[in-house]
C-alpha cells in the first residue's frame, strides 16, 4: 500500500510506493529534499516525522540514537510504514 508524505513549511506532498525510499520517491514526483551520499552516512537528508511511521533500510543509518528517539531518520534510507508529515531540518 502506497502512503502519503507530507512536507511541512513549504507544504509539498508526495505518495511514496511500499519499499521505495522516500528521497527515491520524492525525486521521482518532482519535490525536492535535502540530499547528498543518498546512503545513510552524510546525513544532509535528515528529516523528524512528526506525524506516522517510517523504518530505514540499513541497520545503522548515521543518526545517534537519541535523534532516533525524537523521531529523525534520513530519508534517502528510509520507508514509509505509514501516511507520514515530515518536516525538514532548518538551513
Amino acid at each position: 500500500m502506497s502512503h502519503r508524505v507530507i512536507v511541512l513549511g513549504p507544504g509539498l506532498q508526495f505518495v511514496a510506493s511500499p519499499g521505495e525510499t522516500l528521497l527515491a520517491a520524492a525525486r521521482a514526483q518532482g519535490v525536492v529534499l535535502p540530499s547528498s551520499c543518498r546512503n545513510g552516512t552524510c546525513r544532509e537528508c535528515r528529516c523528524r516525522v512528526v506525524e506516522g511511521r517510517a523504518h530505514h533500510t540499513i541497520a545503522w543509518p548515521g543518526l545517534s540514537a537519541e535523534e532516533k528517539l525524537e523521531g529523525w531518520i534520513l530519508p534517502c534510507v528510509a520507508v514509509a510504514d505509514s501516511d507520514l508529515v515530515i518536516e525538514t531540518r532548518p538551513r
